[in-house]
């Protein structure tokens, strides 16, 4: 007990020496003082020092108005924050078992996590969150800011925006209503609310640091809202309002180079709340979320293409590689060796610049492209039409029938994933007998690369008279010769 009263009365002592410091340091005109002056410098030091820290106080008015609480607001928008907890049973089986082939019967062990998710809709009990926070889950549960406790129903998901719509059987919610994000300007004040690292729930407060901000690795679609209000583990998929206690966002990130086990610094990223209830819309209305494509294929600019070209060196944009048969690039005119430059007046610095607007727009949305081919500046419009995301492999060549072609997630290309995964293999088709298994990745077929669905498609325009796929399986690469 003594060593740790003295460690206190040693801490208090260096913080009144270091206020003693601050005061001393006023008068710079103080001569080198007898003791006797010395004393009495002190003494008017403090005098004068003792009324300037009082009235360094925060005011309680200015020009007549009391300083603003955040206070009431928060009372309406704190009820529609929900905390969201997950459960998941994994099998476990102990690595000596697989070495030895044993076949002993596998463990269970259950992997909870938590989160924070906003009602959005009172009347019918739906909440948002982010798809990362019930992505997996055997089970979800939605505990209220009144305490009350229910088993969430899962209505859709969508990875690539990490949006997900969960519904509770409850009455008496409290739901926020929508800004309009798109009118969001950088310095305006927001407040996070949501559940770090399970202590409940908690609000944070800061500005809108940057909007628009896309180009981070692995999340997929972005259009993010920057701000420096804390968020932490445990904050995914709760609200970002602004002062008036509208939902502006979605809470669905932080940022830290040393890992989120260190916290916050400062950059949090939330989805925009236009962009979350578009999400919303559609998978309520289809189960799934539609996206649009121009039908093309681009790359970044280098030097070596701006001399090819014949751009300006150090021009930035998505330079067109390839323009897919009756797409809508193609039908607007656009050639390969165009140089990408903006698209509805929004600067496009590179190819996945581009693949993320195309994403984030609704089906049919009319885009504007602005265009350099050579010294010559174009501007086309083109009409977004469905992009596949699946396809049955069956239609494509018969060597395939029963297996299900997906799109790679754009989370995961973002990373250089590029190809086809078979998300679905049924057993005894001509797929399984030729060796696909359900998840293997295509990424050639007879050793030509295919970066989608569409090249994909393409590639067995005329059947070949054989069938060779490049596959990747668990970290593996191999060749499969379908029958």
């Amino acid at each position: 007990m003594r060593p740790l009263i003295a460690t206190l009365c040693l801490l208090v002592a260096a913080a009144g020496g270091a206020v003693g410091h601050r005061w001393l340091s006023a008068p710079p005109d103080a001569e080198s003082p007898t003791p006797g002056r010395a004393r009495a410098a002190l003494d008017s030091a403090a005098e004068l020092a003792l009324p300037r820290a009082a009235h360094a106080a925060l005011p309680a008015e200015v020009d007549g108005q009391p300083l603003p609480s955040l206070a009431d607001m928060l009372e309406r928008v704190t009820p529609a924050v929900v905390n969201i907890y997950t459960r998941q049973v994994v099998r476990v089986r102990h690595p000596l078992e697989e070495f030895f082939g044993m076949q002993g019967v596998p463990r269970q062990r259950v992997q909870q996590s938590l989160g924070s998710g906003v009602i959005v809709d009172a009347e019918r009990g739906l909440v948002l969150t982010n798809h990362h926070v019930i992505e997996n889950a055997d089970a979800v549960s939605v505990t209220l800011a009144d305490g009350r406790t229910f088993e969430a129903e899962f209505i859709g998901s969508d990875p690539d925006t990490d949006v997900a719509v969960i519904r509770i059987p409850a009455e008496n919610l409290v739901a926020l209503p929508l800004a309009d994000s798109s009118k969001l300007r950088v310095g305006d004040f927001v407040v996070a609310v949501g559940n770090p690292f399970g202590l409940g729930q908690t609000v944070t407060s800061g500005i809108v640091s940057a909007v628009g901000r896309s180009g981070l690795q692995g999340l997929g679609y972005q259009h993010f809202i920057q701000t420096d209000a804390s968020i932490n583990p445990g904050n995914s998929g709760g609200a970002l309002v602004n002062l008036r206690g509208e939902l502006v966002g979605i809470n669905t990130a932080s940022f830290n180079p040393r890992g989120s086990a260190a916290g916050n610094i400062g950059l949090g990223f939330a989805i925009p709340a236009n962009l979350a209830d578009e999400v919303k819309r559609q998978l309520l209305a289809y189960g799934e979320v539609r996206r649009g494509t121009l039908g093309l294929d681009s790359e970044d600019m280098n030097p070596r293409l701006a001399e090819h070209l014949g751009v300006p060196a150090g021009q930035r944009g998505a330079v067109v590689t390839r323009v897919y048969r009756d797409s809508p690039a193609e039908q607007a005119g656009v050639r390969p060796g165009d140089l990408i430059v903006a698209a509805n007046g929004e600067r496009i610095d590179s190819a996945q610049a581009l693949r993320n607007l195309e994403g984030l727009l609704p089906l049919d949305e009319v885009v504007r492209l602005d265009l350099l081919r050579g010294e010559r500046r174009l501007q086309v419009q083109a009409r977004l039409k469905p992009r596949a995301t699946e396809i049955d492999g069956g239609r494509i060549d018969g060597r395939l029938a029963g297996a299900t072609l997906t799109e790679v997630p754009e989370r995961f290309r973002q990373r250089g994933v590029t190809g086809v995964i078979a998300s679905k293999v049924e057993p005894g088709s001509p797929a399984a007998l030729g060796g696909l298994r359900a998840g293997d990745r295509i990424a050639q077929v007879n050793r030509r690369d295919v970066e989608n669905l569409q090249d994909f498609r393409e590639a067995l325009a005329r059947p070949p008279r054989d069938l060779v796929l490049s596959v990747a399986r668990g970290g593996r690469f191999g060749y499969l010769i379908m029958q």
